[in-house]
């Protein structure tokens, strides 16, 4: 049991030594420490001001600064007297500053009693600056008249800090990204041909529409000279988007050249490129493409040309006559290139008469899309009657329609897309006829 405050030993408080506990399990050191925290709380108001973690500053309404703790000036380097009953709040600020003061910050705090948030910078002692925020009220009397502004100033070095990285940091994101733009994009045009043969007899068009600048697509096509009299023309799209799918469709197209030139038979074109696809894209990561070859002769006995068109899973073609019709080139039975050991490649012939014209594409057109149908997608379906509508057509006027065309989906256009189109022009004679 603790004894009553009236006994005394050697062990009382007074004759106890520091650290030791009295009967009642009290520690001394305890105390003493109980004690300062108690003082520290008990701090007056005036040392609560000045040594404030912000800034306080009191001015006249003109902004005669009529008083300022000691956290504000230690920021700025002045000395109290230097300050009071001498110089107004604006004057503590940089020229833009006080510009932004004169001619916002006073009017509002005139108009609505109180601004808050505000970013400024103060011009220090020695000639620095100090980003701050500032919140400032207007004090009344009892009778509502404003008396003095109290402003309360908070330090937005850090802040400021910040800011500046996350804005280099943004930069750098920004040029980055443009670096890695610009890479795609050349590395886009090394995979088209930079121009299409010239083929006596024949008006060719071509456009490709990129659907992301960060990306590079794997649509590509050509049209070359093979033997005299003879041209070959493709167009592919290697599965997915990159390095890896620009790897692919670089390899389709100069594999498809070179096999040409060795055997243009269209269907053995097309199983030497599905075997060098199978050869360097096997076991764990395949790589396949759709692909349309085409073999172009003049045909002398009707006029016009020829076209062998051997189809490997590719979109068919659209024939656009001479005499207003429409209609597709399907290539029915055509397998993916690259997928299978043991492809099968599907064949078709047909005769373009003059004014005819036909038009290849990829999937980026018909898998636009648009919010209309009932999948949200172009489909076949609409653009055969777009076909029959532009019917009969040139090369040029078609390619430019399909631009407008995929100009209307807007970002709905999320794949590139590829299109060529090849016209019989007709005849002066035939025209005036």
């Amino acid at each position: 049991m603790c004894k009553p405050p009236g006994d005394h030993d050697e062990y009382s408080a007074a004759g106890r030594p520091p650290g030791s506990r009295d009967q009642c399990g009290t520690d001394g050191d305890t105390v003493d420490e109980r004690a300062q925290f108690s003082a520290l709380l008990e701090d007056s108001a005036e040392d609560l001001y000045e040594n404030a973690p912000c800034g306080y500053l009191s001015t006249q309404l003109d902004g005669l600064i009529a008083k300022v703790n000691t956290t504000l000036l230690n920021w700025l380097g002045y000395r109290r007297d230097e300050l009071l009953g001498r110089m107004h709040f604006s004057d503590l600020l940089t020229v833009g500053g006080r510009i932004y003061h004169e001619t916002h910050f006073a009017p509002l705090l005139r108009m609505q009693g109180e601004v808050s948030g505000i970013a400024l910078e103060l011009k220090a002692a020695d000639g620095s600056r100090l980003p701050v925020l500032v919140t400032s009220t207007v004090k009344s009397g009892s009778d509502g008249q404003p008396l003095l502004i109290r402003t309360t100033l908070f330090d937005a070095r850090d802040r400021r800090a910040y800011e500046t990285e996350l804005l280099r940091a943004r930069q750098e994101a920004e040029q980055e990204r443009e670096r890695l733009q610009n890479l795609a994009t050349t590395l886009q045009r090394t995979l088209l041909p930079p121009a299409l043969a010239n083929v006596p007899g024949l008006e060719v068009s071509a456009h490709y529409h990129i659907a992301s600048v960060d990306q590079v697509g794997g649509d590509f096509y050509d049209l070359f000279p093979l033997a005299e009299g003879t041209w070959g023309l493709f167009m592919g799209d290697v599965c997915g988007k990159g390095a890896a799918a620009a790897a692919v469709t670089s390899l389709a197209r100069y594999t498809l050249r070179a096999a040409a030139v060795y055997n243009p038979d269209p269907a053995t074109v097309l199983d030497n490129l599905n075997t060098v696809l199978n050869h360097e894209y096997n076991g764990t990561d395949p790589r396949f493409c759709t692909v349309v070859f085409g073999l172009l002769t003049p045909d002398r006995e009707r006029g016009g040309f020829r076209i062998t068109l051997a189809g490997g899973g590719h979109p068919p073609a659209l024939l656009m006559r001479a005499d207003g019709t429409a209609d597709i080139l399907p290539t029915p039975g055509g397998q993916l290139i690259g997928a299978l050991t043991d492809v099968h490649i599907a064949t078709t012939a047909v005769h373009l008469a003059p004014g005819d014209t036909l038009l290849l594409h990829t999937d980026g057109l018909t898998e636009a899309h648009t919010g209309g149908a009932a999948d949200g997608r172009y489909g076949d379906d609409a653009l055969l009657d777009f076909a029959r509508e532009l019917a009969p057509t040139t090369a040029s006027a078609a390619i430019d329609a399909v631009r407008e065309l995929l100009d209307t989906f807007g970002t709905g256009v999320d794949d590139d897309t590829a299109v060529l189109a090849i016209h019989v022009p007709r005849s002066p004679r035939g025209e005036q006829q």
